[in-house]
């Protein structure tokens, strides 16, 4: 009898008349579940049930596209993460094409990882791409891997008669060994945001203020900013912790006041040009964003990375990318003296150890904080010899 273990709970595999059966037991007790495959058997047999048509299985070709319409729908609310698979589909659907479902095996997956690392990255011109010097890296592969899964799970959830290729006894992610450590002197930063654009200078000062993420930044709405109350509201991410209130230093709140009479001021020449107002006062368009894309006010900027690049190139600073921003902000909290737990929140980490891929002590103050354990030590040791003087006394006597 073929019982195995999946998601917790034991299911059976059989075929029964030249079709495949494969039901989920519910049990957590193997000998229940057999028992259970048992009866099930018994039951077809004796054609007490009937049993169900198998579903085809389709197309690597069709299952993406069906996937990726599912993850349209369902990630509304996340429109990065199904651009994101979108992106990974690229190199997946150019490797499996056609093949059937059911014939993309472990080994199969591991054949794709290799191609995968053995290609070169390829950048996006006016007319054409055009392929780098710099092969692909391990977090790209690992991105498609997801992708696969998600796929291959989505159409387990349909009924299809499968097993997923990428798993726990299955093809594995590759290790990752590109943890970022880049921490922005105070001098980098100040002639970084020299040659910044401005939207760029906001964004990125921004981030250097309050920790925040990039796209957190670009989706900021006037209805979430309480300059009164020196906060932001982050109503997006995909945990409870992200959705937070961000504390405003001085700095960012001059940013976000000047941004909020911009949008004020755009709103009020659209009223003006439709002839709507009514009394002469005039709101804030609430779907405008503070940081609006230059073809859609509607929606916010995808993205400035473009700018990014031209600012580090021109400051002549070492290369960083602009997330380094929140790892720099994370970097000088705990320098500042601020606990982890108290970090994890204001960063929106629903996990502590999630600050530590953030938080890099610079040398400096690791250097420091060493000066400070060995004054302290020196001194409990004296401490120590001052109260062993007395009875280190009378024992003489």
């Amino acid at each position: 009898m073929s019982i195995f273990k999946r998601g917790g709970v034991y299911w059976f595999e059989f075929v029964f008349e030249g079709k495949r059966v494969r039901v989920s037991t519910k049990q957590r007790n193997k000998d229940k579940a057999r028992t259970l495959e048992a009866t099930h058997r018994s039951n077809l047999a004796s054609g007490r049930f009937g049993l169900a048509e198998r579903k085809k299985i389709p197309s690597f070709k069709t299952a993406l596209a069906d996937f990726l319409s599912w993850s349209e729908r369902e990630h509304r609310a996340h429109p990065a993460t199904y651009r994101r698979y979108v992106t990974s589909s690229v190199a997946l659907l150019r490797h499996f094409k056609d093949a059937s479902l059911d014939k993309i095996t472990p080994d199969e997956v591991e054949r794709f990882k290799s191609a995968r690392l053995s290609q070169y990255g390829t950048v996006r011109g006016k007319d054409k791409r055009t392929t780098t010097n710099k092969r692909i890296q391990p977090a790209t592969v690992n991105r498609e891997l997801a992708c696969l899964r998600a796929m291959f799970n989505h159409a387990i959830k349909s009924d299809v008669p499968l097993r997923n290729p990428i798993g726990k006894t299955a093809a594995k992610a590759l290790r990752e060994d590109n943890e970022q450590t880049r921490v922005l002197t105070y001098d980098e930063q100040e002639k970084y945001l020299a040659r910044a654009t401005p939207m760029l200078r906001d964004v990125a000062t921004l981030m250097l203020e309050t920790g925040a993420r990039p796209e957190e930044v670009y989706r900021i709405e006037p209805k979430n900013v309480h300059l009164e109350e020196n906060y932001w509201f982050n109503p997006h991410g995909k945990t409870k912790a992200a959705k937070r209130r961000i504390k405003l230093t001085v700095t960012a709140k001059g940013i976000l006041a000047k941004r909020m009479e911009d949008a004020a001021r755009r709103a009020n020449a659209d009223a003006t040009a439709s002839n709507s107002q009514a009394d002469g006062k005039t709101e804030v368009d609430r779907g405008e964003f503070l940081f609006p894309c230059e073809t859609d006010a509607t929606r916010p900027v995808p993205k400035v990375n473009n700018a990014h690049d031209r600012a580090v190139r021109d400051s002549k600073v070492t290369p960083f990318r602009l997330y380094d921003c929140r790892h720099t902000w994370a970097t000088r909290a705990v320098e500042a003296g601020i606990d982890l737990v108290t970090l994890a929140a204001m960063l929106g980490h629903a996990k502590i150890n999630m600050v530590l891929r953030y938080a890099h002590p610079t040398q400096e103050h690791q250097t420091k904080a060493m000066d400070k354990m060995e004054l302290f030590v020196s001194r409990q040791k004296i401490a120590h010899a001052e109260r062993m003087a007395p009875q280190t006394s009378f024992a003489l006597q």
